[in-house]
């Protein structure tokens, strides 16, 4: 019982930590990344599909993503779709690729992104807290039916408190490393 009520609450509180670093890694720093294209969906023959499962996303520089899309058709909507993202981004048609600029971030920009990675790292946190009082709350439970101990309880507490403060930790250290991230000019 206890175990797998432990058990249950680690995988919820990594799944958490794995859709944080998935969300940071959307936030746009000053380089290029060919994850950044990931979620844009292109119109292919009127059914939205990913850009990648449409064309090649390659780093021509640091700062630059070349998108070649395989069918000649597709360059104006690879490009329509990337400047309709939520990104802000400027792409440009140079023959049959699309290249992405990304352009410098201001200090504005940059502090608005570091506010958007606090809320972020803030609804990680409070997800995690969430899973804690779950699980706690099914070790209540069997301790209301007499299924376990006192003292099972209070330990099973304790163990699913360290898993929370660790799983807080590296919320906190993901969190850091994207501030820095954004910070470097």
């Amino acid at each position: 019982m206890i175990p797998e009520i432990k058990k249950s609450a680690e995988d919820k509180m990594k799944k958490t930590l794995e859709t944080l670093k998935g969300d940071l890694g959307k936030v746009r720093t000053g380089r290029a990344h060919t994850g950044l294209l990931d979620h844009i969906m292109v119109d292919y023959y009127g059914t939205p599909t990913p850009i990648n499962g449409v064309a090649n996303v390659t780093l021509l520089d640091a700062r630059t993503i070349a998108v070649s899309p395989w069918e000649k058709k597709m360059v104006s909507a690879v490009e329509k779709a990337i400047r309709e993202s939520d990104l802000g981004l400027n792409p440009a048609t140079v023959g049959d690729s699309v290249r992405v600029p990304m352009p410098a971030l201001t200090e504005e920009r940059r502090r608005d992104l570091i506010k958007v990675v606090h809320k972020e790292g803030e609804a990680a946190r409070v997800a995690i807290r969430n899973i804690r009082r779950d699980a706690n709350n099914h070790l209540k439970d069997l301790l209301k039916q007499k299924k376990i101990a006192e003292d099972e309880e209070r330990r099973a507490q304790d163990d699913v408190q360290k898993l929370t403060d660790r799983h807080i930790a590296e919320v906190d250290k993901a969190l850091a490393a994207k501030e820095a991230d954004l910070i470097v000019v």
